[in-house]
């Protein structure tokens, strides 16, 4: 018999996650409603966010980029599946790890590129702020990571020669030869909220593609612009500053590249938590592409595509592949998973009892002649 379990969230830890992402989805809305504060017009953040050089109507500057209100949607979610108990274990727990994970994997250059000496000329105070908002969404990530950890409970068994943890044995007839289950050990039950085969294949190969696509560009920038240069835009510089909350432009690319081959191999695997990690990693790497078709739309390089080099017309084309496959992947990761075992507990059947009564096309037959007694 298998000692494999699932894991059920309790329901204090369901909680106090729901909790932990309402205060990440508080902390990026505050910044976002900072910048619509000293926008002149407030379609000017949206336009910023997405390739316009707009200005603040202070001499400021922008704080959020466009993924903040993907983060701020995406803590809302996962603190609305954490709460509802029909959720299965493992896509919730899939969710609140997602978010966590893109939260350490976005925040943390900030860390020390809102300390950097060449900040020095925005408002110390504007910088501290934003520093410290930082570091509280690192640790309410880290904090997700440990109520997710410390709040599971071992569930019933499941796997290979999978028992339900409630078997009632129903009244049998005196005279029945044999007591069998309605399904043999040997086949493995579904795992609510496991992904279909073809959705969750569907979404290894989109988000593999996408995440290959990524991550050789940014070894491609790697090779062309040489390591001290490429290290300026991975680890922060004035060159690449967009946003105080914004992270440098080789860094969020490495990260898309990383969060997309995670889910990738998670949908491979048919893993019950694939499909909230492929969500996440699908709706970043739509946003970024996104926010690339838009400024080549905004520079006129979609006008004339066709005089473009060929090196700015391939990044154009592979923004377009790259937003179609991660909207294939949303909706592929919108499909209902695999539902929980039918009937919910392990049936008994008893047969033998009558003369040429049906028998389970899985029991052995009954003996010829009964044994002495029976």
């Amino acid at each position: 018999m298998s000692t494999v379990r699932d894991r059920v969230l309790t329901h204090g830890a369901r909680g106090l996650a729901a909790l932990l992402c309402l205060l990440l989805a508080l902390l990026g809305a505050a910044w976002i409603v900072r910048d619509l504060a000293v926008a002149q017009h407030a379609a000017d953040v949206a336009r910023t966010w997405f390739g316009e050089a707009r200005r603040p109507r202070e001499f400021t500057a922008w704080a959020t980029s466009p993924l903040d209100p993907l983060l701020v949607l995406g803590a809302l979610a996962a603190a609305v599946i954490a709460l509802r108990p029909t959720v299965p274990p493992a896509v919730a727990a899939g969710a609140l790890l997602s978010l966590a994970t893109a939260t350490v994997l976005l925040r943390t250059p900030l860390v020390w590129t809102l300390g950097a000496g060449w900040l020095q000329g925005l408002d110390s105070g504007l910088t501290h702020r934003a520093r410290l908002t930082v570091l509280a969404q690192l640790a309410l990530a880290v904090a997700l990571f440990l109520v997710v950890a410390a709040g599971r409970r071992p569930g019933p068994r499941t796997g290979r020669h999978t028992r339900s943890p409630v078997l009632e044995l129903p009244e049998v007839a005196a005279t029945a030869y044999g007591v069998v289950h309605a399904a043999p050990y040997g086949i493995t039950p579904n795992r609510p909220g496991r992904p279909r085969t073809a959705p969750a294949r569907t979404a290894a190969v989109l988000l593999t593609a996408a995440g290959l696509a990524v991550a050789g560009w940014n070894v491609h920038w790697w090779l062309r612009l040489g390591g001290d240069t490429y290290r300026k835009g991975l680890l922060g510089d004035p060159s690449v500053f967009r946003a105080l909350l914004q992270p440098p432009v080789h860094w969020l690319t490495a990260a898309l590249a990383l969060l997309a081959l995670g889910a990738a191999a998670a949908s491979w695997r048919r893993a019950a938590w694939s499909r909230p990690a492929a969500a996440t990693a699908a709706a970043l790497l739509l946003v970024h592409a996104a926010a690339a078709l838009a400024s080549a739309v905004h520079t006129g390089q979609a006008d004339r595509f066709a005089a473009l080099p060929a090196e700015a017309g391939l990044e154009l084309v592979t923004a377009a592949l790259v937003a179609l496959a991660a909207l294939a992947v949303l909706l592929a990761a919108a499909r209902r998973g695999e539902g929980a075992p039918a009937g919910g507990t392990a049936r008994v059947l008893s047969y033998g009892s009558a003369p040429g009564e049906a028998r389970p096309p899985h029991a052995p037959p009954p003996p010829s002649t009964l044994p002495p007694g029976w």
